[in-house]
């Protein structure tokens, strides 16, 4: 199929190849699903992924060195856009998006600005993804919440004591205190990643995919999906063997062989 009638069939809209797996997308919130595998509710978090616009196509063979693509998702007005910006996405043919990022792959063939990613197209049911967010902050935090530390006794004289960190080094033969001492200070607003998420069900008229267990980030905070680094990419079904066999190896419900005579 030639890309004229390519972009016919989707409505003038050219799609990018489905082995280009990486999204953009906000966190809708937590819900409960029914699981096709364990026949039971999973807790599951609610991504609005897409579509992003594809805006520029960085290949090693050219000026910059290295494969990337970079994606746009969200609106955004022009009137609050840089002018070199805004005259990125007027060459790429897109409307001007809230966020841009960049995404590194192996190969850039079949990429070019213009495309849209959709996720109905690149994930379904079943696959494995890993999630990108930025964690909630806390501001700034004692040692008890940010580092888990059990505080010191409240008795025996230990007034206002209870939630400080103790001792921070040792005496006159150090001197200082060492690089990475667990101490009060900022928590959480840091990049995390939580990986192997299954996905458990996509709506791609919605634009929606439900993915099990908890995501990064606040509700309405910006995400990444992309396909899991970890070595199982998809959800396999146990292969049920037809001879059920006991602890001992032996076959069960079939009525043991007599010995041959010799």
């Amino acid at each position: 199929m030639t890309e004229t009638a390519e972009a016919a069939k989707t409505g003038g809209v050219k799609k990018a190849p489905a082995s280009f797996r990486d999204i953009l997308g906000e966190k809708v919130g937590m819900t409960q699903v029914y699981h096709p595998k364990y026949k039971n509710l999973c807790d599951v978090t609610m991504v609005k992924a897409g579509p992003c616009a594809v805006l520029r196509v960085k290949t090693a063979e050219g000026a910059d060195g290295y494969n990337a693509v970079q994606l746009g998702y969200g609106a955004r007005k022009e009137k609050n856009l840089p002018k070199p910006l805004l005259g990125q996405f007027k060459k790429a043919g897109a409307a001007p998006a809230r966020y841009v990022r960049e995404f590194r792959v192996k190969d850039a063939r079949g990429l070019e600005a213009g495309q849209t990613v959709a996720v109905g197209e690149i994930f379904k049911s079943g696959d494995y993804v890993d999630v990108r967010g930025v964690s909630k902050g806390h501001g700034f935090a004692g040692v008890m919440k940010r580092h888990n530390f059990r505080g010191l006794p409240g008795s025996h004289g230990a007034s206002d004591k209870e939630r400080s960190p103790g001792s921070l080094a040792s005496r006159r033969s150090l001197g200082r205190v060492l690089p990475g001492q667990r101490m009060a200070g900022h928590m959480g607003h840091e990049g995390a990643t939580s990986q192997h998420l299954e996905i458990v069900k996509v709506e791609a008229e919605q634009n929606l995919i439900y993915v099990m267990g908890p995501v990064p980030g606040p509700r309405g905070g910006l995400v990444s999906v992309s396909e899991t680094a970890k070595g199982r990419k998809i959800r396999t079904e146990p292969t049920k063997l037809a001879v059920k066999k006991d602890k001992m190896g032996n076959i069960i419900g079939k009525a043991p062989t007599k010995a041959k005579k010799a």
